[in-house]
């Protein structure tokens, strides 16, 4: 465990909500692996994509494919996500927003609401990043790198793009290359930023060790 203590968070609700970062390369089951604990623990998932700045915001840095470039760090709002996280932990609710990647835009907000004795749930391509920023305020119970085999990666977020639509047939092929060879890079800053990088079926298993060991703690 990189952060806190498991059974920090009480029944009663006097112990401190705590945040558990998957972050992993675009494609890897971030996603799909946070809305099964969702659906088994009822913890409530933060989608740290939604922060990405809009198309009109000067510093939203674009690739040489002519699109915003949301593989590069400054594409997000880090502090807004760390201020939503804190929000999120200390008064149980928080509203954030709702992040279109076709349209590079905020298309709206919801609220996003915790239990006493919930973990929170933040996924994104650079919730390492939080790692750091999350651990000095003791907000962290876990950060964890979702990977897989890179070439079954690809082919995944290549057909979720598609069928979003996120962007043109041949802009997604060429991202997906790039994607795909820039995958281990991805991966060593994930660890380099405090994350273990497991199979998602390996986090789902430390991820449920986790709540029991809580369970036994209280």
């Amino acid at each position: 465990m990189v952060g806190g203590d498991a059974s920090a968070v009480g029944e009663s609700g006097s112990g401190r909500r705590r945040v558990i970062l998957l972050t992993g390369p675009s494609g890897s089951g971030k996603s799909r692996l946070s809305a099964r604990l969702e659906s088994a623990h009822g913890w409530p998932v933060v989608r740290l994509d939604d922060f990405y700045r809009e198309a009109s915001d000067p510093r939203l840095p674009r690739s040489p494919l002519g699109i915003p470039d949301w593989d590069h760090a400054d594409s997000w709002d880090a502090e807004s996500a760390v201020e939503a996280l804190r929000r999120l932990v200390d008064e149980g609710t928080v509203e954030v927003p709702v992040y279109d990647i076709g349209a590079s835009a905020v298309t709206g907000r919801h609220v996003v609401r915790a239990r006493a004795t919930d973990y929170v749930i933040a996924e994104g391509l650079f919730a390492g990043r939080l790692v750091a920023a999350l651990h000095s305020e003791e907000l962290l119970a876990e950060a964890l790198c979702v990977r897989q085999n890179r070439s079954l990666t690809a082919v995944r977020r290549f057909v979720r793009d598609l069928s979003e639509r996120r962007k043109p047939p041949h802009i997604l092929v060429r991202r997906g290359f790039a994607l795909w060879r820039d995958e281990p890079h991805v991966v060593a800053q994930a660890e380099a930023h405090g994350a273990r990088c497991l199979h998602p079926r390996q986090a789902e298993a430390e991820l449920g060790a986790l709540l029991h060991a809580g369970a036994r703690g209280r």
